[in-house]
This record gives structure tokens, C-alpha cells and sequence, in this order.
């Protein structure tokens, strides 16, 4: 399998992050994490960096062309014979298909997508208690409902998307970490 583009996809607490996090430090990957990649580009002093700051200062999404810029200026950056994991994107079809889109103007062609997938009733009993350990607003029983419904309206679409057009691997996410960073790394063949 040859390995230079990984898209980590699954709902909020099944741990795609932690596992994105393994793999990229073990490949030498550039982990593409949105909201780090969101919160660095609104640092810079330039009109994308005053745009995204403001838009996340007012606790606003960004529209898909807003993410797209972001995107394309990143992801131009990033040496092309340089592996990218990439964590919470696509979350939409249409950032699927304009992300690879531009992956294949890049030169890159071969993509897996790694489907870290938790039980609705597992993802529950780990974000109340991540909220509790951790005292966050957004991990109450109603508001993890609502981002499992806009999970289920508007990513899980783009898995269907994404079965398509990589080679796919889903990953129970229910086991220790430790077991599931290594039957990724069997699944991957590292």
C-alpha cells in the first residue's frame, strides 16, 4: 500500500484524533488537524489570517469557500513528497471532493481513509465522562446529540464519497488505545 494521504474519519470520542496524532509522528506525516491548522492561520498578519481570526473570534463557522482558501494556502506549503493525515476534514461532500481535487492537482493519487467507528451508545458514555473529567460546556448529553445529528446529516455522506474514491478501512474504536493504534498499524501494513 503506498501511503501519502490518510484520511481519519469518525464521530466526535472515538479517538481519531489520538490515533491520527500516533500515526503521523510514526510515518513522519504532517497531521492536518483543522481546528490547530484554523487557530494558526488566524495568528498570521495577512488578510486570510484577519478574516479567519474574526470569524472565530465571533464563534462563527467557515463557509466551505472560507475553508477552501485556508486549504489551498496550507496545503501548497507542505512538501509534496510529504505524507498528510488529515483529522476532521472532510466533514462535508462537497470539502470531500474539493479536497481531493486538489490532493490530485498536487500530484497525489493514492488515498485511504481510515473510518474510526464507536457504537452511538459508546460515543455517549465517553464524552459525559470526558465532560465531567475535564469540566467542558459542550460535552452535555444534549449538546453531543446535536453534533452526533449534524455528524450523521453531513459526514457520514461523505463516507459513501470516500468508499469511492480511496481504498477504506473501518476501525472499531471501542478497544484500548494501544489495540487500536495496532490494528491500524496491521491494517495499514506498517
Amino acid at each position: 500500500m503506498n501511503l501519502n494521504t490518510l484520511f481519519f474519519i469518525g464521530p466526535q470520542g472515538s479517538g481519531k484524533g489520538t490515533q491520527a496524532k500516533l500515526i503521523a509522528a510514526k510515518l513522519g506525516f504532517f497531521h492536518w488537524e483543522m481546528g490547530g491548522i484554523l487557530r494558526s492561520v488566524a495568528k498570521e498578519d495577512s488578510e486570510l489570517g484577519r478574516k479567519v481570526k474574526s470569524l472565530i473570534d465571533q464563534g462563527i463557522l467557515l463557509t466551505d469557500e472560507q475553508l477552501y482558501e485556508v486549504v489551498d494556502s496550507r496545503l501548497s506549503q507542505i512538501p509534496k513528497d510529504q505524507g498528510v493525515i488529515f483529522d476532521g476534514i472532510p466533514r462535508r461532500v462537497a470539502q470531500a471532493e474539493h479536497l481531493m481535487e486538489f490532493l490530485q492537482k498536487q500530484g497525489r493519487t493514492d488515498f485511504v481513509t481510515l473510518f474510526i467507528n464507536l457504537p452511538e451508545d459508546e460515543i455517549m458514555k465517553r464524552l459525559i465522562l470526558r465532560g465531567q473529567m475535564e469540566n467542558r460546556a459542550d460535552d452535555t448529553p444534549e449538546k453531543i446529540k446535536f453534533r452526533l445529528e449534524q455528524y450523521k446529516k453531513d459526514t457520514v455522506p461523505v463516507l459513501d464519497y470516500l468508499r469511492s474514491k480511496s481504498e477504506f478501512i473501518e476501525i472499531d474504536s471501542r478497544p484500548p488505545i494501544e489495540e487500536v493504534a495496532k490494528n491500524i498499524n496491521k491494517a495499514l501494513g506498517i
